[in-house]
């Protein structure tokens, strides 16, 4: 009997034990719960995980660069759905993004309506402001699944003088391929408009659309810069996205843009820009293994991606892309990191230089720019510009471009005046503000963007020379003529002015002006300016020192001047006479000091 007793009493002790261990378990595990939905135990603020003790906008880790990552606060995440997908509208012209086919009879009709804003305004006026496209995503892209609760963005378009159809069809494409609740708002910003069509006609149609549309307006032509900034002013949304005002966002853009700045809120992230043609509204898809860079003269352009920005990635094309510089028409970013970072430089004018002005700025101040493979948005691409530019479009360019040099560039903004002559003597305005807000960021050198970040850019960083090659025999220089990738390269008098005449040979042997190499693809020529690749190949020649010769590696041959015309090298069998001699010493200095 009191074996039994002891038996219970022992059975008791087990069960108690056992219950008081499960309830501490469950109090600890609730203790430690993620708040992120606002409900839990203890939870006080939806910023928090453990009561009080982890702050998650303060959750900070570094990147490949050095970069800190520093994740989103989940009080500011919303729970999102996916949009619908939009149908295709049968009979009706550039559905599924198809070219438009303008009659033969309308054909003049066409032309003169061309003129008003360099595209077919004719065929957008065919065309469904709620088109559809084809899913042009990546197949990785369709099966990627983003996080439940993603920020908000307000969308920011800068219009002037914009077409109605080309306008709304953006409007309508945010709002019909994007999640309801991850759109704040859309601010649409007149930078002086004179049609009539985008004054109260517009405001109408924009208080009647599902989501906010507001229109603000500059009240004088003030350029896309400033425009860009009113519209900012105004943001509530979490981030910030900039658009221009011909374009066509595709299923999936958003949340890809959305998801990375919520992993990284210093994440400057770019949508892989389409191509929408300016002549039949056909929506083209770019490649997404290109990258942003720029030439010798600070002009933007697309270059292939190199491998190892692949091998960062393990081969995966889905995966965001570490830009050097974005093209800047479309782009998103936090909304508090835009001002923290400097905005935009509001000494710049109307538009041009404000795109690699933020690229270097982002980089070297502690921010990634990226482009987000898995986000597509259509732009339409004019041949030229609409609009004109108060004083000419070289001195806007000239000046916005030399501000970007004396605030980013140090050493380098003096090889980007001997480039670019006519930007020396350009009145700049006052820069102390973004020196200023250099200082205060504590950004790395233009020389660390270089190394780390640019390692292929065609800016002189590791040549064995850089200036002029002047032939012994006639004395003329080596010249690009202004000519384009593709063309012969031309010899003539030399003048010292830097310009077409500055060459570089390069460790990788290469003789290079600004991104077009020296290239020959046989044993006769022609010796061609052709876009530098890297790989050696028709493009690696071998400078003698001891005899001044230029031979090429593939043919043997040597770059050669000829009496009956001295105007064009040709490659020849090398013998060391005068005319193929080459002499890589003249008046132009210019060289990065290695400790900067």
């Amino acid at each position: 009997m009191s074996l039994m007793r002891c038996r219970r009493h022992t059975c008791k002790i087990i069960i108690v034990t056992s219950l008081i261990w499960c309830i501490l378990d469950i109090m600890i595990l609730l203790s430690y719960s993620d708040c992120s939905s606002g409900v839990g135990f203890g939870c006080t603020s939806t910023e928090t995980g453990k009561k009080g003790s982890i702050k998650f906008s303060k959750q900070v880790s570094v990147d490949a660069h050095g970069v800190e990552i520093e994740e989103y606060p989940r009080s500011k995440l919303k729970t999102w759905h996916k949009a619908k997908v939009v149908t295709k509208q049968k009979g009706k012209p550039g559905e599924m993004g198809k070219a438009v086919q303008i009659p033969p009879d309308r054909e003049a009709e066409k032309k003169e309506k061309f003129k008003i804003n360099q595209f077919n305004l004719m065929a957008s006026e065919m065309i469904s402001l709620n088109r559809s496209l084809q899913d042009v995503r990546l197949s990785q892209c369709k099966s990627k699944v983003y996080p439940s609760l993603l920020p908000t963005t307000s969308v920011v378009i800068v219009f002037h003088n914009e077409a109605w159809t080309t306008l709304l069809r953006t409007v309508h494409s945010i709002m019909n391929r994007s999640p309801p609740e991850l759109v704040e708002e859309i601010i649409l910003v007149d930078d002086a408009s004179e049609h009539e069509h985008l004054g109260s006609e517009l405001e109408e149609y924009a208080a009647k659309m599902p989501i906010p549309v507001h229109v603000l307006r500059t009240g004088v032509r003030s350029g896309l810069i400033r425009a860009r900034l009113l519209g900012a002013k105004t943001a509530k949304g979490s981030i910030i996205t900039f658009l221009d005002a011909h374009c066509e966002c595709t299923e999936g853009w958003l949340e890809p843009l959305l998801a990375e700045i919520a992993k990284n809120r210093k994440a400057v992230v770019c949508p892989v820009i389409d191509v929408i043609s300016d002549e039949s509204f056909e929506y083209i898809t770019a490649s997404d293994m290109t990258w942003g860079g720029f030439n010798w003269k600070l002009n933007f352009r697309w270059y292939r991606v190199p491998q190892r920005e692949m091998d960062r990635r393990n081969g995966d094309r889905s995966e965001p892309l570490h830009t050097p510089a974005m093209a800047g028409g479309l782009f998103a970013i936090d909304r508090d990191y835009f001002y923290e970072v400097g905005s935009y430089d509001e000494g710049m004018d109307i538009w041009g230089g404000e795109n690699l002005e933020m690229s270097f700025r982002v980089w070297q101040c502690g921010g990634t720019l990226e482009i987000i493979p898995c986000s597509h948005v259509g732009h339409v691409f004019r041949d030229k510009s609409p609009y004109t530019f108060p004083g000419g479009v070289a001195k806007i360019v000239n000046k916005n471009a030399a501000r970007v040099a004396e605030v980013w560039m140090d050493e380098w903004r003096d090889f980007y005046y001997s480039m670019n002559p006519g930007a020396r003597n350009v009145d700049i305005g006052d820069i102390s503000p973004r020196k200023n807000l250099r200082e205060e960021l504590k950004c790395k050198s233009f020389r660390w963007y270089l190394e780390n970040i640019y390692p292929e850019s065609q800016m002189p960083l590791d040549y064995f020379f850089l200036g002029e090659i002047r032939n012994d025999a006639t004395h003329n220089c080596l010249d690009t003529m202004g000519r384009k990738s593709g063309e012969e390269v031309g010899l003539s008098y030399c003048h010292g002015l830097g310009g077409n005449q500055v060459f570089a040979y390069t460790k990788r042997q290469q003789v290079m002006s600004d991104d077009n190499c020296l290239d020959a693809a046989g044993p006769d020529g022609p010796v061609k300016l052709v876009r530098c690749h890297g790989m050696g190949g028709n493009q690696a020649w071998v400078y003698n020192k001891m005899d001044h010769s230029l031979r090429h590696v593939n043919t043997a041959k040597c770059l050669t001047t000829q009496a009956h015309d001295p105007s064009s090298p040709k490659l020849v069998s090398c013998e060391g006479e005068a005319s193929q001699q080459w002499l890589m010493q003249d008046k132009f200095k210019w060289q990065a000091n290695k400790n900067s």
